[in-house]
């Protein structure tokens, strides 16, 4: 029997999200998400790495945990302090936690930190998901501006000094300074100095996100805020995008202080052991490697998707060219509204994310959006951006035919 006759709706909690509509696969042209390009899975290598961890491990898999305790698998863990050394963070087991994904990360943080009507201090366009968790736990949102290098640490600054005037103390900075998500800059250097100078006079804490750093198309990534302080920062990372998003794997990093209040409100009985000791066998031996050539195969086409846009929006277009990652984060003139286009372009096979879905403030990115470059064929980003330039011709009049058609012969 299905139930489909009883009505719970008056039952449900206030608050809630809207109603989440049934999966029916993936439009043609699919530019949402963190999805990644499925060839690029090194699927037998995986295999490989599973069946000799199962024969390793295998009997540990009786117990929770692998009977390692509640911060994960060892393996795991020695593998991210490894990886982390090359962000400069010294870190020991004891340091990192073991997520299922780097989202659980930042739901444990909200959870110990914030009640509501705590100020969050948050990049202007940030991850849509941390703003939908921080807002759901009643967070005080407030925008920190960006530029083509970051935060922009003279607004930050200003921005504190003036809540320090009202007597309120925000209870962290959350800032994604390597491959910002969605506009995918890199905070330089002297930046990171000047955002961890100015938490420790507010004496704030900084809640830093590295979820996209090993996809980096840079050969000089600055070190990580935790490896620059690790007395004032939490961070977090994920293997989800450097490996495979359903591979719902993360960590984070925190003092011990931090830690033990962490652990408690991790209520899921462990992170998934086959996932973590599959990563940790595969990552163990071939991570360079591999991240490197998917970083590579990601930047041509990122390179694809510019050109494709180039030639179908010709300057209709502004874009934020990434320096690592999967986004591409663009803006259409001031008169459009993307909102406006979610349902044409669906019904023409094509889906992207929407601007305000990605800022603090929905109104003032109605004219921007984010498209995933990872998923999509070479062939399908240059189909599926035309099919996009035609959509929303139709909708607004953007872009003009005529400048359109200059821009491809030049």
């Amino acid at each position: 029997m299905s139930g489909a006759g009883f009505d719970y709706t008056p039952l449900l909690r206030r608050g809630l999200a809207p109603p989440a509509p049934r999966f029916g696969g993936f439009p043609k042209f699919n530019f949402i998400g963190g999805h990644n390009d499925p060839s690029l899975i090194p699927v037998e290598a995986l295999a490989d790495a599973a069946a000799a961890v199962l024969r390793r491990e295998g009997p540990n898999l009786a117990m929770y945990n692998l009977s390692h305790g509640p911060q994960g698998f060892v393996g795991l863990r020695d593998f991210v302090i490894t990886k982390l050394a090359g962000r400069g963070i010294a870190c020991t087991r004891d340091d990192v936690l073991i997520t299922s994904g780097s989202g659980q990360g930042i739901e444990l943080v909200s959870a110990v930190l914030i009640e509501p009507g705590d100020t969050v201090i948050v990049e202007e366009f940030s991850y849509g998901g941390a703003l939908t968790r921080l807002r759901r736990v009643g967070a005080t949102l407030v925008a920190a501006p960006l530029d083509e290098g970051g935060i922009k640490i003279d607004a930050l600054g200003a921005i504190l000094d003036e809540l320090a005037r009202k007597n309120v103390r925000p209870k962290f900075i959350y800032t994604i300074p390597s491959i910002q998500n969605p506009t995918g800059s890199i905070l330089p250097l002297e930046r990171r100095h000047g955002l961890l100078e100015l938490a420790r006079r507010h004496g704030v804490p900084i809640f830093e996100d590295e979820c996209y750093t090993d996809l980096n198309f840079r050969d000089d990534m600055p070190p990580a805020l935790y490896g620059l302080d690790p007395s004032q920062v939490i961070h977090i990372g994920s293997f989800s995008k450097s490996l495979a998003p359903a591979l719902r794997v993360g960590y984070l990093v925190a003092p011990w202080q931090m830690l033990s209040r962490l652990l408690p409100c991790k209520t899921d009985g462990g992170t998934g052991a086959l996932e973590q000791m599959v990563i940790a066998e595969y990552f163990g031996r071939h991570f360079k490697r591999h991240v490197d050539e998917l970083s590579r195969q990601l930047r041509a086409k990122l390179d694809t998707m510019v050109e494709a846009l180039e030639g179908e929006f010709g300057t209709a277009v502004e874009c934020w060219r990434p320096e690592g990652g999967i986004f591409l984060w663009l803006k259409l003139p001031d008169k459009v509204d993307v909102t406006t286009l979610i349902k044409p372009a669906a019904d023409a096979g094509i889906a992207f994310n929407p601007g305000p879905e990605w800022a603090c403030d929905g109104a003032a990115a109605k004219s921007y959006m984010r498209l995933c470059f990872a998923l999509p064929s070479h062939d399908q980003i240059r189909a599926g951006v035309a099919a996009l330039a035609r959509v929303c011709f139709e909708q607004t009049g953007i872009p003009p035919h005529s400048a359109n058609v200059r821009h491809r012969r030049a």
